[in-house]
């Protein structure tokens, strides 16, 4: 099982950007979900994280307030949607299934079924 990111492109600083995840051969709603990001040079590092109950953990304080995460069962498919983004952002954004159905704050292990990222770049 491998999840696929996309959606991700060239944005202007400040503006939004709507990242989806989607897997095949999993049901993605009975698993917490994370996105992921690696940078030029950067180790990769959690982005926010969301259990089968619908709530939402922020492993960074920089995005909380601009990102959200969300999931459309129907669709099999959860959404990272971004808003204000800065050239900080800028990096290969990736999602995860966790091997459990609840996220926590001070563990970002226990993800597996990486797939391909996507590129998010933000510049002007």
């Amino acid at each position: 099982v491998q999840l696929q990111a996309s959606g991700g492109g060239l944005v202007q600083p400040g503006g939004p950007l709507r990242l989806s995840c989607t897997a095949s051969g999993s049901t993605l709603p009975n698993y917490a979900i994370g996105w992921f990001r690696q940078a030029p040079g950067k180790e990769r590092e959690g982005v926010i994280c969301l259990s089968v109950v619908g709530d939402s953990t922020y492993y960074a304080d920089s995005d909380k307030g601009r990102f959200t995460i969300s999931r459309d069962n129907a669709k099999n498919t959860v959404y990272l949607q971004m808003h204000s983004l800065k050239p900080e952002d800028t990096a290969v954004y990736y999602c995860a299934r966790r091997r459990s159905r609840f996220c926590s704050q001070y563990d970002q292990t226990g993800f597996t079924s990486w797939g391909q990222g996507t590129q998010v770049t933000v510049s002007s």
